[in-house]
């Protein structure tokens, strides 16, 4: 989201958001020299919720929800989405203290756009207004590019958020990147919304895990795991996703459940009590033939609800997804080696760090050829 604060000393109104390389400013609007320091702060506070009510829509869009049914999880989202167009009008007319009472919004982006409104109604300078109002077309305009799939300009944030959901577009665009480059090049973060860059990336690495498994003879589902006794890795993840897809998930399916699942816990539900207590009767099991006690105690024992950062799951998810691909190719590499030298007559040295390297990057290049081409044969399980 957009972040506004106020520069007491110059007067002026200041905008911020994150990229994926660092935090951009704007100069939004001068302020009153004469206006109370509290009521500009309340302004900027409020333009700040509006902001995250309006990304919210994004992080959260109806078509990630179950049903659409009146009253439901995704009705209560459509309707939030159908009101950009009613913002303009809560800033310039907003809901006043009339008799002691006040009209409450419940929409969360409608009652801040109200509070922006107020502000500006205590402050009654008629330019400021209209440049909230500028501002406020502008933010709404970046969540909806975002939502297109482009993220020029402010809504290159989007790069920092999780989305329950993933634009096809965006989705090209992150599979193209990885054909490039199946290890992921850096403008998958900064470029493409981490979710729809997780799910080519899923794909990617279930191209990956057929090449290592084919060199190693390990199912393909275990070679992320495999590949942790070369080099420390995180395996959970990659190999959670790739059991999903193996079991008949597409990468979006896989993707999607999980950053939906950890969005859940970030919000402060449980999405799967049935699931939990599987987990803690496991866990239960467990501890029972560790410890030899019928009914061992919990209480010292941590439980994650989530295999995700639930402070940034998609980002998180990426990272490990890429880290899946770089352990397939290490597995590879270790019996694409041992071929090498049981087919090979002559007596070699040590190599030097040259040579060491040249070799290194012969085979990423030979195992990404690979992997393109078997992502290719499959590419329908991403379309």
């Amino acid at each position: 989201m957009t972040r506004y604060s106020i520069d007491p000393d110059r007067h002026v109104l200041i905008g911020s958001w994150g990229t994926g390389e660092g935090d951009l400013a704007t100069r939004v609007a001068a302020l009153p020299a004469d206006c109370a320091v509290g009521v500009l702060l309340g302004l900027a506070r409020a333009l700040t919720q509006v902001s995250e009510a309006a990304w919210h829509t994004y992080t959260h869009p109806a078509s990630a929800a179950p049903s659409l049914e009146p009253n439901s999880e995704g009705w209560q989202r459509d309707q939030e989405r159908a009101v950009f167009g009613e913002v303009a009008s809560a800033i310039s007319e907003p809901n006043l203290p009339r008799g002691g009472t006040m009209t409450v919004s419940y929409s969360p982006l409608l009652e801040s756009a109200h509070r922006v409104g107020r502000a500006l109604h205590d402050i009654a300078d008629p330019e400021l207004t209209k440049a909230m109002l500028a501002e406020a077309a502008v933010e709404l305009a970046a969540v909806e590019r975002a939502e297109l799939g482009d993220l020029a300009g402010r809504a290159q944030q989007a790069v920092l958020l999780s989305r329950e959901d993933a634009s096809p577009v965006q989705v090209a665009a992150a599979d193209h990147l990885l054909e490039q480059d199946p290890f992921g090049p850096a403008e998958l973060f900064l470029a493409i919304d981490p979710t729809a860059a997780a799910v080519a990336a899923a794909h990617w690495l279930a191209a990956a895990a057929e090449v290592a498994a084919e060199a190693s003879g390990t199912h393909p589902t275990q070679v992320v795991l495999e590949a942790d006794n070369i080099q420390a890795l995180p395996h959970e993840t990659p190999t959670l996703v790739l059991g999903l897809i193996d079991d008949g998930a597409t990468p979006r399916e896989a993707v999607t459940g999980l950053v939906r699942h950890a969005m859940h816990v970030t919000d402060g539900l449980l999405p799967d009590p049935a699931a939990l207590r599987e987990q803690l009767d496991d866990l239960e099991e467990t501890l029972a033939e560790y410890t030899g006690e019928d009914a061992p105690g919990l209480a010292d024992v941590a439980l994650r609800l989530t295999p995700l950062d639930p402070r940034r799951p998609a980002r998180d998810l990426l990272e490990d997804l890429l880290a899946g691909i770089h352990a397939c190719w290490l597995l590879h590499s270790e019996y694409n080696d041992l071929d090498e030298e049981n087919d090979s007559d002559d007596e070699e040295g040590e190599w030097d760090d040259e040579q060491a390297e040249l070799h290194q990057d012969r085979s990423r290049q030979h195992f990404a050829q690979l992997v393109r081409e078997t992502a290719a044969t499959h590419r329908e399980r991403l379309l």
